[in-house]
């Protein structure tokens, strides 16, 4: 029983020097980042709302996705609220996800800066 422990000891401890490594290997040094006063802060004109954002989304995909992220409804709750079922919300909430992506990649004037997607090392 002895070595049987030992053992899962030694794995509990390599996973945990992994775990550090991988969190060391996305860490960024705060002193790499210089504070740039130069750029103004953006005008409050241009920063988009939850309401701008979803304002060109369907009735019933602006409806789930506020009553997922804004009310904090369940799946369940949202499916009886609005007399469909929890497939259908989840397809309406998938749609809505993937509509506010393409507008999100699609448009400049949001006042957003977008990062690009890291390539894999």
């Amino acid at each position: 029983m002895l070595p049987w422990v030992f053992a899962i000891a030694k794995r509990v401890r390599v996973d945990g020097y992994r775990k550090r490594r991988r969190i060391k290997q996305f860490e960024i040094a705060t002193d790499s980042f210089r504070e740039d006063s130069s750029t103004p802060p953006p005008p409050q004109a241009e920063v988009c709302t939850f309401e701008a954002l979803v304002a060109d989304l369907p009735d019933s995909q602006r409806e789930v996705l506020t009553m997922l992220k804004v009310n904090g409804l369940s799946l369940e709750e949202i499916a009886r609220a609005t007399s469909s079922s929890v497939g259908a919300v989840k397809m309406k909430a998938s749609r809505a996800y993937a509509k506010l992506r393409t507008l999100w990649l699609n448009s400049a004037s949001w006042g957003v800066e977008r990062k690009e997607p890291r390539e894999a090392q």
